[in-house]
Formats: structure tokens, sequence, C-alpha cells
């Protein structure tokens, strides 16, 4: 009966600090007969006659208060009346460990955080997160791995960046898988519109399908609003018009909040030439529109770090689509598309401080930072060299509804990193700065979670 006693009082206060007046815990507690509104007149401190207080239900109430007290999640009910896991977290930041992990971002205040702070500029950090409520596994990991460097390196006081004047921007790159499908633009237009309620300045939105040539009738669009005349455009420019409609949720996003609509991709046919018979032979004026920045283009093939991009995630997309098509040529076909994809979004962002792009692409082209992504910051500064304030941390990459085959996975956990042999250590790429789902993945697709 003491034990009894002390737990019914623990339950009133509770109740009563929580707030919690209108809670009627007579249906968790077996054989109750009385409201908590009843339960705090009763002067007396042992239970009411009827009322019998057990473990078990004790901790279903302590369940509901805490919850109420935003210090819990209560437990799902599953059939009936059994325990059911609660959901999973559906994004995670790839944090720049060797090898890398995941941190979730499991509540809705972190995920507005993160797209609001991306909405102000803010950029990702491409360096490990270093936070003082690590747990083991997160400090043998780091230990292990060498991403905690000497106490004197961690103390010492890191030059911080200008994310903000002339010469700043900050870039979104969110690839979309190869085979879309309408969730995954839902949840891209629902990110950039989170991520949009948080800018003021200069912004625009890029797409990957659209030529160059077709610039003119994404400006017509955001002025007049005509879909039908959007449609029938850029299907004369060779663009499907299945992949205009599904992309339209964000056709209208960017009209709704007055953002700049961009044309990124070579044209069709400077593509093809590309692709049969190297960069050479495509148009000459056409492709010193596509290449502004031929020195730093050139040289980047022969960066070590691009080249290990090059062979454990480039070239493996390689589909031979005739006898006489070499894998040489896909290359250049792949950095043709690239590079003017960045030189497009550069170009837009040098004259506009403080502006802010965002991007859709194939999850190939941006995966591992190397591809779009990675030639922007070099970009800016070519157009912009005396000002120029955007570095790799300007440049945020988010997956959307990755999948273990597109991270180039041979098994079913997403693939978090190429270059890690001894060799190619020092060249590690992680595979974007977060993973975005739709819903809760499957457990069973992420690999080295930590805690949050």
């Amino acid at each position: 009966m003491r034990q009894s006693s002390s737990i019914y009082v623990i339950l009133k206060v509770a109740l009563h600090i929580c707030g919690v007046q209108g809670l009627a815990i007579h249906s968790h507690l077996s054989e109750a007969t009385r409201s908590s509104s009843e339960l705090f007149s009763l002067p007396s401190n042992e239970p009411p006659s009827g009322v019998s207080v057990t473990r078990r239900s004790t901790l279903r109430v302590a369940t509901w208060v805490a919850t109420a007290a935003g210090l819990g999640t209560a437990p799902e009910a599953g059939a009936e009346g059994g325990y059911r896991a609660a959901k999973r977290p559906t994004s995670y930041l790839v944090d720049s460990t060797q090898p890398p992990t995941l941190i979730p971002v499991d509540t809705v205040r972190k995920q507005m955080g993160v797209l609001s702070g991306l909405g102000q500029g803010s950029g990702t950090v491409k360096t490990a997160v270093i936070n003082d409520k690590v747990n083991l596994n997160n400090i043998l990991n780091k230990a292990v791995f060498g991403t905690i460097e000497a106490i004197s390196e961690l103390s010492g006081p890191e030059k911080e960046e200008t994310n903000s004047g002339t010469g700043y921007a900050s870039f979104l790159c969110m690839g979309i898988p190869g085979e879309a499908t309408s969730a995954d633009v839902d949840l891209a237009t629902s990110l950039l519109g989170t991520v949009l309620r948080a800018r003021k300045q200069d912004s625009a939105l890029g797409f990957w399908f659209c030529p160059l040539s077709s610039q003119s009738d994404l400006d017509a669009y955001s002025e007049y609003g005509d879909e039908e005349d959007l449609l029938a455009s850029l299907e004369r420019k060779g663009v499907s018009a299945g992949t205009v409609s599904m992309y339209l949720p964000l056709f209208r996003t960017a009209r709704s909040n007055s953002l700049k609509l961009l044309a990124l991709a070579p044209e069709t046919e400077d593509v093809a030439v590309a692709r049969s018979s190297g960069l050479q032979n495509v148009n000459p004026d056409r492709r010193g529109a596509y290449v502004a920045d031929t020195t730093g283009f050139i040289a980047l093939s022969q960066d070590p770090k691009f080249r290990v991009y090059s062979e454990r995630s480039l070239l493996k997309d390689f589909v031979s689509i005739g006898s006489e098509d070499q894998i040489s040529n896909f290359f250049a076909e792949r950095i043709l598309v690239h590079e003017a994809a960045a030189t497009a979004v550069a170009k837009y962002s040098v004259t506009k401080p403080d502006s802010f792009v965002a991007l859709i692409a194939p999850t190939p082209d941006v995966r591992f930072l190397q591809g779009i992504n990675g030639r922007i910051p070099r970009l800016c500064k070519f157009f912009n060299p005396a000002n120029n304030k955007v570095t790799d941390n300007a440049v945020t990459t988010i997956l959307l509804n990755p999948t273990a085959s597109e991270t180039l996975s041979k098994s079913r956990y997403l693939r978090l990193e190429i270059g890690t042999g001894p060799e190619t250590l020092a060249y590690q790429s992680k595979i974007a700065d977060y993973l975005w789902f739709s819903s809760s993945p499957k457990v069973n697709m992420i690999p080295r979670l930590m805690n949050g």
C-alpha cells in the first residue's frame, strides 16, 4: 500500500506541474472511476477507493504526462494495444568524418532550422561536427579514423567566413532520382518553399533539362504564367512534355516567389556531338558559353580528388549507346553538362550580392560533391576574382529520396563516400551534405548512424 500511495502522489504532482487538468487518466488506470480534475480535489494522498495503481498503468500515464510536457514522444498503439515503434527521422546530416557518418535531423524544429539557415545564406560547413554531447560510439569512430586532431588544433581559432555582402552568394543543389516521381518533385517543392520563407534578397531556380536557348521561354513564363506556352516552347527545344509537366509544381513555386528561372543545359545537339566525337567538335561559339573558364576546366581534370571522383562515381554511369560509343566521350559529355550548368549559376550570382540559387539535377550529377556543385566555387572566383567570397561551404547539396543503387552501393545500405583506400583517403568525398526522404527510410538503408 505504501508503494501504491507514493506512485499516486507522484502522478498527482506531475499532472499538476504539466497542467494536464483535463486528462482523463481513468482510461489508463485499471478500474479507475475518477478523472484527473477530480483527483486534484481530493485532500488525501491515498488513491481513492476503487482505483488500482499498478506499475504498468503508472508507466502509461507517465508517458502521456511527459508527452504533454514536451519531454518525450508517446508510443503509438499497435494492433490490440501493442507497442509500435516511433517514426524514424526523414532527414540526415552527412557528417564530414572519415568515414562519413549520419546525424539525424530528427525534429521538425531542427529541420526548419536547417532550411531557414540555407534561406539566410548560411551554407553548410564541410568540417566534422564536434559535439560536447558525443557518445562513446562517436568518440571511438572519430578517434580511430583520425578526425579528432591534436588538441592544439581543435582549440585554435578558426578563420570565420564572411557569409554576406559583395562577392558572396549561396547555393542549394537538390539531387533528384534519375527516374523521378511526383513524390520526389513534391519533396523538392516543399523544401524549397520552406527555404524561400527566409529569403529577402535575389533568388533563382535552375533546371538541368532546360537548354540555354530556352532562357527567353523561361522569362516569358515568369512574366505571364502561361503553362501551355511553356510546355510547347520547351518541347521545341528538345525537352519532353512529360518532364516539364512533372516539374510544374517547382515552376509554379518559383513564379509565386518571384524567382528568376535559369536554363542550365547545353543545347541538345551539342551534347550529342560531345558524346559522338568529343568536345573539340562542339560548336566553338556555343562551347565558349558553356566553358568560360577554359584554364580551370582543363586543370580540374588533372586534380587528384577529381580523378578519384571520375573513376569511382562519374564513369560508373557509363552505358554504351552504340557499337562506336566510347567511355572517353561519355566523360566529355558529362563534364560539358556539369560545366555549363555551374557556369550559368555562377554568372547569375556574381552580380547580385547575397543572392541565392537553387538548382535541380539528377542525383548522379551532384553526388559526392564533385559534379555541378563542385565547380561552382571555382567559377564564382573566375567571374569575380577580386571580391569572391564563395567557398565550398556556400554550396549545400541535398539528395532527395536517394536509393542504395544511385549512391553506387552494392548492398542495401546507402554508400556515404568514395575514396576509402590508403592511396585515396586524402581525396575522400562524402555523398552529400544532407539526405532527405519523403517518409522514414528503411532501417537497413541507413549506415553509421550517430546520436543527434
